[in-house]
């Protein structure tokens, strides 16, 4: 069945904004490896939304109210959140932020320095379920002067922020020279920020999807 707007934002709000094990999302979620350490840290960045959208369900890609679609390439993202024992994190709030594809925030800060995507939720939030899964639906993060490609992640569980950090796309050339990224000094932990983004037809034509996982101390 092709992808409808209307459908998807149906589907979205009526399981509280996260989507899992539906036709819509149709990707699995395999199980996870052997304890790893804590996902690094990561600035919050100067553009975290000083003032929320109204609409800030897990679908970037679209905005109620409004017929257009952002610009970009449909990417998925998901994943499961845990504790470093293992232990799956229900009911945890994920919020991610990233720019559109015009390397634009949704920030005052932002909003005068060119070109915008108006389409573009640009923030959204999902809550963990009982197997600690999350799911978006966004855009293929892009570039901007200084940053390569990249999308904001925090973690709040039991109204404490547990994480910021951010999650980035591998194969990127620019990965190589940001300085956030590289500040992570211990390759593996380094890696485990970056993520493989795969061809997805059956999420839609021209679509990705990616899983990062995320381990967080309680």
């Amino acid at each position: 069945m092709p992808f409808s707007p209307m459908n998807r934002r149906s589907i979205l709000r009526q399981t509280g904004g996260l989507v899992v094990g539906s036709a819509a999302f149709s990707i699995g979620f395999p199980a996870m490896a052997e304890p790893t350490p804590l996902t690094p840290r990561q600035s919050l960045g100067p553009f975290f939304p000083d003032q929320l959208p109204l609409d800030t369900d897990n679908d970037l890609l679209f905005i109620s109210g409004r017929p257009g679609r952002a610009i970009g390439q449909p990417t998925d993202i998901f994943g499961q959140v845990r504790l470093p024992d293992g232990t799956l994190l229900a009911g945890a709030v994920i919020e991610i932020w990233q720019c559109d594809s015009f390397g634009r925030y949704i920030h005052s800060r932002d909003a005068g320095r060119g070109r915008r995507d108006k389409n573009f939720q640009g923030y959204g939030r999902a809550i963990t379920d009982k197997d600690g899964r999350y799911r978006f639906r966004t855009i293929k993060p892009v570039a901007y002067p200084g940053r390569t490609p990249h999308i904001h992640f925090l973690v709040r569980h039991d109204n404490a922020d547990l994480l910021v950090t951010q999650m980035y796309v591998e194969g990127e050339a620019l990965n190589r020279r940001d300085g956030l990224l590289n500040r992570v000094s211990d390759p593996l932990l380094r890696r485990s920020l970056i993520v493989p983004l795969t061809q997805s037809p059956e999420l839609g034509e021209n679509a990705l999807s990616g899983r990062f996982d995320i381990i967080v101390a309680a």
